[in-house]
């Protein structure tokens, strides 16, 4: 199993954020995305995830559908403010599979259960998720992430905010899923976290600046080319045009 983008352009407006990308996401790897801030990184992992539609190419998924993909956002673009406890929260990792009409079973609980303590959250079970510090509600949404089982894995900024303490075991909960033999992608902004525990690194500055072993991808000469580039970029410059089917040049 690989997820492979050929030629990928997405963006908003007609205006892309992500120029004509290509590579593969291997099976059982952690990929993480790097890259200045505006340089598309949760553009291109919102497109993977069907959340920003393709302006050019194609994304094979190797033969995953679309329950077997988990996709977590940055924690601003997550509603805490609904009364829902923590066990409600993590029950949501059920509905991919069973449906949100889906009657909750006892194992579903269990299993529930067993994802908070992996996370060393499962005393805080019947906590209301507003009452949560950042940290402890990223651990709650790993735990729901967990239930999901899926595939492909993709988390935005995950550990934005969060303390070292939460950072490391959240960074072994990665590293768990990737045994299983998931795909997990995150942008990421620590650059040190990245050569510790990423194996694979994209760099990205609108378009492809690097893609392969962190060690190689993450070289200087990448990086300053990626950061000379933020500095070229033109906001206000007009929409792409497009052909007769709508698709972007």
């Amino acid at each position: 199993m690989a997820v492979k983008l050929e030629n990928l352009s997405a963006g908003y407006d007609r205006r892309p954020a992500v120029h004509h990308v290509g590579g593969v996401f291997a099976d059982a790897s952690m990929t993480a995305v790097v890259g200045p801030n505006g340089g598309g990184k949760s553009t291109l992992l919102k497109a993977v995830a069907g959340f920003v539609p393709l302006m050019t190419g194609h994304i094979d998924f190797g033969g995953l559908r679309r329950d077997d993909i988990a996709y977590l956002p940055q924690q601003f673009e997550i509603d805490r403010t609904f009364p829902l406890s923590v066990m409600d929260v993590v029950l949501l990792g059920h509905w991919p599979k069973r449906g949100a009409l889906g009657r909750v079973r006892q194992s579903d609980r269990e299993a529930a259960l067993q994802a908070l303590a992996a996370v060393d959250m499962r005393d805080f079970a019947e906590r209301p998720v507003a009452s949560l510090s950042t940290g402890q509600w990223q651990r709650v949404l790993f735990a729901r992430l967990s239930l999901q089982k899926a595939k492909l894995i993709l988390l935005d900024e995950p550990f934005a905010a969060i303390d070292g303490r939460t950072t490391h075991d959240l960074l072994h909960v990665l590293e768990g899923w990737r045994k299983t033999g998931a795909i997990v992608v995150c942008v990421m902004h620590d650059f040190q976290s990245v050569r510790d525990h990423f194996p694979q690194a994209l760099v990205l500055a609108r378009e492809l600046i690097a893609w392969g072993p962190t060690s190689e991808a993450m070289r200087d000469e990448n990086l300053a080319k990626a950061s000379a580039l933020a500095g070229r970029w033109d906001d206000e410059a007009a929409p792409c045009p497009v052909d007769e089917h709508g698709v972007a040049a």
